[in-house]
């Protein structure tokens, strides 16, 4: 077995320093962007440094700088409908792009289970966080500012006294499209199912659909569901709309959980989907693609969005006060499936 003597030590600053020709403290400003150093100085630094295979000890920086160089993705929405047994929803499309993204800028993204109540976000080292969706009193947002941490919310805040910056997710305008396209697939007694909370995305829905309502002559039906009972307690309150309101020919489930509850109670009903009965949702990931039918969603943009709201996290953090107070999505894109469409064509809008 080879001796631990053998094996080559990694260079140090001071041998990038010695082949430099200059002090450590000028390789450490040349090698992080700080003090004066002469630009032809800096450039012959990183030079050697990566000729000789320097690494710079990353644990050692953040500790100077009192930086974690971390980000956390925190919510207080729950699996059930986030992600899903899977794990594959909403929430992790989200953090795969943010991840991504704040990796361009060393930053490393840690992702933060439920925040429901606890300490989840309270021993995580980082320098701030991005909060998809809160609620009201969102437990994630609570957290973030008893540490006195800087955030971002991925879609409208709703609380009254929130003012973190944040990404306009379009939440009325993603209601309002997957409103029309029943409209325009000739539904006239539609019905809504969002989650229980007063998430942006339910409050954005409610006034478009009373708007719709307004407009259209539709008597109102709304159904709301506890998140937590995800696809289970779509399906069972789907039932009971059914069975109160037997002229329902549509149904906008906001949350793909739900949705995919609601087919299955169409379906058990005696119904068909979508001939007797449409069905829409407002996420197009893996549960709107695999459901039979698959259902017509919309399409968020989400990567974009996750880049967005980390461009706007680390402008916080740089203290930079050109950054803007909001970003807004790219305008949402419906994609019509076989949920809701009865002349046997499907497409894009």
């Amino acid at each position: 077995m080879a001796s631990s003597a053998s094996t080559p030590r990694p260079p140090t600053i001071a041998d990038v320093a010695r082949v430099a020709g200059v002090s450590r403290t000028t390789v450490s400003h040349a090698l992080n962007g700080l003090g004066k150093v002469d630009p032809r100085t800096r450039e012959r630094i990183k030079k050697v440094a990566a000729d000789l295979g320097y690494r710079p000890n990353l644990r050692a920086q953040r500790l100077r700088r009192g930086q974690a160089k971390a980000i956390a993705l925190a919510s207080s929405m729950p699996f059930a409908v986030a992600g899903g047994p899977s794990r594959l929803g909403f929430y992790m499309e989200v953090a795969a792009a943010a991840a991504e993204s704040a990796l361009l800028h060393d930053y490393a993204l840690v992702l933060v289970p439920p925040v429901q109540s606890g300490s989840a976000l309270y021993s995580v080292d980082i320098d701030g966080a991005i909060v998809v969706e809160p609620d009201v009193q969102d437990a994630a947002a609570a957290q973030l500012r008893e540490r006195g941490l800087p955030y971002v919310a991925l879609g409208r805040p709703v609380s009254p006294d929130e003012d973190a910056p944040y990404v306009d997710l379009h939440g009325g305008r993603v209601a309002e499209l997957l409103l029309d396209h029943l409209h325009e697939q000739g539904a006239r007694h539609p019905a809504l199912i969002v989650g229980a909370g007063s998430r942006h995305s339910t409050v954005d829905a409610l006034a478009a659909y009373e708007r719709r309502a307004a407009e259209h002559g539709w008597e109102t039906v709304v159904a709301q569901v506890p998140e937590p009972g995800g696809e289970q307690a779509g399906y069972e309150r789907c039932a009971a709309l059914l069975a109160e309101h037997p002229e329902t020919d549509a149904v906008c489930a906001l949350v793909d959980a739900f949705a995919v509850g609601a087919v299955r109670a169409i379906r058990d009903s005696g119904r068909t989907v979508p001939d007797d009965v449409m069905v829409v949702t407002r996420y197009d990931g893996l549960r709107a693609r695999t459901c039979e039918p698959p259902l017509t969603a919309v399409d968020l943009h989400l990567d974009q969005v996750a880049a967005a709201a980390v461009e706007l996290l680390l402008g916080r953090l740089r203290g930079d006060t050109a950054t803007p107070p909001t970003a807004a999505a790219p305008e949402p894109r419906l994609i019509a499936r076989a949920s809701s469409v009865r002349d046997g064509t499907a497409g894009t809008a």
